[in-house]
């Protein structure tokens, strides 16, 4: 699998946010994208997840699955963390299993919620109201969502705000296991990940030149 951008061009309001950028990654590679505040990073990742449109370019992503857009092959996650307050851990993650992957069965998508809640540190928090859990604990909530259903392309957006040390490493155990599985993930970020084999993408160096 190959995700490959060409000359793309996205504009957000009447400021041109990326001009004219090109690269490619492949199964296996993280590819994280750093820059200052404003530089493109989350306008490039929504751009991939299909979000918002290209003024000009093209993305494609080669040995993925022709008959769905990339975005339907990705994991986006954004800022938000993307839960319902009202709903429990173990509803939150049942939520998105079902929603991500319906074709699943029930006790296939249980089974992952409970190693999800598991794997990150959760399972005696899984009939806690999400309103009740820290930042970091609905952070970790969030990120959940990467392992109830099965998605080739990962999208993560500042994924360790609200991260302590050990949460941070525990999110790079999750991610290399994903690229050991010949997945592929772009990562926007402000500090290192603990991934040594990752490729930087430094976006904003024409705006810091001018």
């Amino acid at each position: 699998m190959r995700l490959t951008a060409d000359n793309l061009k996205i504009r957000r309001g009447n400021r041109l946010v990326i001009d004219e950028l090109s690269f490619a990654a492949v199964s296996g590679e993280a590819l994280l994208l750093t820059g200052p505040n404003g530089a493109g990073k989350t306008t490039l990742l929504r751009a991939i997840a299909g979000f918002l449109p290209l003024e000009s370019g093209n993305i494609a992503l080669d040995g993925g699955d022709l008959e769905h857009e990339i975005g339907e092959q990705a994991h986006y996650v954004g800022h938000a963390n993307g839960i319902k307050s009202s709903l429990t851990a173990g509803e939150n993650l049942e939520f998105w299993g079902a929603y991500l992957d319906a074709a699943a069965s029930r006790a296939a998508r249980r089974d992952r919620v409970l190693d999800a809640l598991e794997r990150l540190k959760l399972a005696s928090l899984e009939d806690i109201p999400a309103a009740y859990l820290s930042a970091g604990q609905k952070r970790r909530l969030g990120l959940g969502r990467l392992l109830v259903a099965d998605r080739p392309l990962w999208l993560l957006d500042e994924p360790t705000v609200s991260l302590d040390a050990a949460s941070v490493a525990l999110l790079a155990g999750i991610v290399k296991e994903h690229l050991a599985g010949g997945g592929l993930v772009l990562a926007a970020t402000h500090i290192p990940l603990g991934l040594s084999d990752a490729r930087e993408l430094r976006l904003g160096q024409m705006e810091a030149a001018r």
